[in-house]
């Protein structure tokens, strides 16, 4: 396949507002020896994308400028020592930047096939958050079966890759929702339960739970809500903090995590190395997936926007009221 030298993609040209995004003609990026380039038929929108336009969350070194870390799409090249895919193969992926474009270069440790029966449109939606989850909830808070889960954000990104990941597994998840909209699309993704955010949390968490109280939890909300947390966690609970969209600071009873022993962990994606990437991409391959192209496995709803219209699909997921996943379209994305 002989491949053009330009592509269009999406620049950050001012950075902070939406509208600092911009639709250029940009050069076809470059593969190194164990990368595979992918022609992108769709990308998913997420919090870091906006970290990054706002000029917060610099890409590490080597990492494409542009923004999008996950992508779906087509291989049409490969380095010369890249294995395990072939040029044609559908696949979704984990970026280290680049993905708001129509080509974009990608360790193969962090490709996935694309599930059966998934469209590249919703299959974009699955990898950051998905690869989040599995790192911080799976891999490193130790999810089991019959763990009580409380998912902070539960109709969003992070949230619904969550309480899917914590169903595959035999957990028990219990979302945190902020409107009956939002708890019924938990419940169609799998949550044992749901939690209105104007509820007393820990007290119907521990209602929920027979008095133990939440095994893990998943807060991307932080601020005031760490307490709550604390106070809903059971004895040798784990919380992990992905994101704090309320607050990076919190006050802390110490003396409380102390008793219940207590762990909190935090994690970003994107900086890990490529063998940490690639390892949470096995354990997925291996434990997740499957499921997924199961029949009538739920897909998390995605709301499309054209790549062009990357500054509306960021005001979208800034007015916090979208549920599901957001997603950005290429002109390629109608053909795989």
């Amino acid at each position: 396949m002989t491949l053009p030298q330009h592509m269009q993609a999406v620049a950050i040209a001012r950075p902070g507002e939406p509208d600092g995004l911009e639709i250029r003609t940009w050069p076809i990026p470059g593969i190194g020896e164990n990368e595979v380039l992918i022609r992108v038929a769709a990308a998913g929108v997420n919090g870091p994308d906006l970290a990054q336009r706002r000029g917060h969350y610099d890409p590490p070194p080597g990492a494409s400028p542009l923004a999008g870390l996950e992508v779906a799409g087509e291989i049409v090249a490969m380095g010369s020592v890249a294995t395990g895919w072939l040029p044609g193969d559908r696949v979704m992926a984990l970026t280290n930047g680049g993905g708001y474009a129509e080509y974009v270069a990608v360790p193969a440790g962090q490709v996935l096939p694309v599930p059966t029966g998934w469209s590249v449109g919703d299959a974009a939606a699955l990898p950051e958050t998905w690869f989040t989850v599995t790192q911080t909830l799976v891999m490193r808070a130790g999810l089991e079966p019959q763990m009580s889960v409380l998912i902070h954000g539960a109709s969003g990104g992070i949230g619904g890759a969550a309480i899917q990941i914590a169903s595959i597994l035999g957990a028990r998840p219990i979302a945190i929702v902020s409107s009956p909209a939002k708890a019924d699309y938990a419940k169609e993704l799998g949550a044992w339960a749901t939690i209105d955010r104007s509820e007393d949390i820990a007290a119907r968490v521990m209602e929920l739970t027979g008095e133990h109280g939440a095994d893990r939890v998943v807060d991307v909300v932080g601020g005031p809500m760490a307490e709550i947390n604390i106070a809903a966690s059971a004895i040798g609970g784990h919380i992990v903090q992905i994101s704090t969209l309320d607050g990076s600071s919190a006050k802390l009873s110490l003396r409380t995590i102390m008793a219940k022993q207590l762990t909190l962990s935090g994690s970003t994606l994107r900086p890990q190395s490529a063998e940490t990437k690639r390892a949470i991409a096995g354990r997925i391959r291996q434990d997740l997936l499957p499921a997924l192209s199961q029949p009538g496995f739920r897909k998390p709803r995605v709301t499309v926007f054209p790549l062009a219209a990357a500054a509306e699909a960021h005001r979208a997921m800034e007015a916090r009221s979208h549920i599901g996943k957001l997603v950005l379209v290429t002109q390629f994305g109608a053909t795989l």
